[in-house]
């Protein structure tokens, strides 16, 4: 902890935003250093008074600069280049009240390389973005090799996906209110909700644990092959209620899912590290699928007794019954089960096969 500590230290010192004698926040001063559509943005479509925010190139002694008339921090320097990035959330998460709001921006995958001149030139863009994904995304989540890549770029232009950057915000305590992309860079308006998670063990590799609810309320941890960006468990309330879903059990248009990611679903590759947990006990081959505590607590509480009642499963009864929204997939699920509770094996059976003739003949996929 010392080291980090230090660590942001000497990043301030290089970094620090110098606060002039008599420097005013308000909207005049503002507009000198933002555009004109950031200004637009903040004011007009967020509703937040520039006059009450605290303005940052980067970083700020904020124990002396946050006064007693501050609602909240606007962070003007993209934070591809903090190199402990939810450190600093936490930081602001310790200075700002509840309530209160926290600005910052973030260049994505997609708008580092649109404005890549390299972009535009045939197969010699795939090479190099490849080359520079491996260096400045793989390099700095694999412990032997974070050293090498921070020791030559100083942590300096990470590539953050939006899933990560939104995600590490709600694991810090912030909730999302807006966001949007201006000039190549995503703003993101938030608001102080809560004290940090702390998480001290994200992952990142490729098979990665999902701590689901199992029987008896038990938490379990449930193998998959990676198919969302860092940090996408802290936002699936969050998608749930901005998105919706089209089918009740997967979100529409989630951005969380990394392109690779949607490969490995479709040919359903991600589910094969689950059959560790069916050697484990964890699973059993028919039975609702295993959740998350955020979507497991969207379900209503008699829904929930019930499903706790039986091992998740492999295979869901979403398949052999093909659910449209969200209430079809829970009466989907309470039949599956009331069933399975009277008649475990036949009922599986049963289930299982439906679910085949869906999968294997016609085509049934959940996104």
């Amino acid at each position: 902890m010392n080291a980090i500590t230090n660590e942001i230290t000497r990043a301030e010192k290089k970094n620090i935003f110098h606060i002039r004698k008599n420097h005013i926040f308000g909207s005049n001063r503002i507009s000198e250093d933002l555009t004109n559509k950031l200004h637009n943005y903040i004011v007009d479509e967020t509703n937040i008074n520039l006059n009450h925010l605290l303005v940052s190139n980067i970083v700020t002694n904020l124990e002396y600069t946050y006064k007693s008339y501050h609602k909240g921090i606007l962070n003007l320097h993209k934070i591809n280049d903090i190199r402990f990035i939810n450190k600093f959330f936490e930081r602001i998460n310790e200075v700002i009240d509840i309530d209160d709001t926290f600005v910052c921006c973030v260049e994505t995958f997609t708008s580092r390389r649109e404005r890549k001149r390299i972009n535009k030139i045939p197969f010699l863009r795939d090479f190099y973005f490849s080359i520079e994904f491996v260096f400045m995304r793989i390099f700095p989540k694999v412990k032997f090799l974070r050293k090498i890549y921070f020791t030559l770029t100083g942590g300096k232009n990470r590539l953050l996906s939006k899933a990560e950057a939104l995600g590490r915000l709600v694991c810090c305590g912030f909730e999302i209110i807006d966001y949007k992309n201006i000039d190549g860079l995503i703003y993101i308006v938030t608001k102080k909700q809560n004290n940090p998670t702390y998480d001290m063990n994200p992952s990142y590799g490729p098979i990665y644990k999902m701590p689901r609810i199992g029987k008896s309320k038990k938490i379990i941890n449930v193998y998959k092959l990676r198919t969302m960006h860092p940090y996408s468990e802290y936002l699936q309330k969050y998608v749930f209620e901005k998105n919706g879903t089209a089918n009740g059990d997967k979100v529409n248009d989630d951005f969380r899912i990394s392109p690779l990611g949607r490969f490995f679903r479709k040919v359903w590759i991600d589910e094969l590290p689950m059959l560790i947990n069916l050697l484990k006990g964890d699973l059993k081959i028919v039975g609702v699928r295993p959740l998350s505590k955020a979507k497991f607590n969207m379900y209503p509480s008699e829904v929930q007794n019930l499903r706790t009642k039986t091992k998740p499963g492999l295979v869901p009864p979403f398949y052999a019954d093909l659910p449209n929204n969200f209430e079809e997939l829970v009466e989907s699920e309470v039949n599956y089960l009331n069933q399975y509770l009277k008649n475990p094996l036949s009922t599986d059976i049963r289930y299982f096969y439906k679910a085949f003739v869906n999968i294997f003949f016609k085509g049934a996929r959940s996104k």
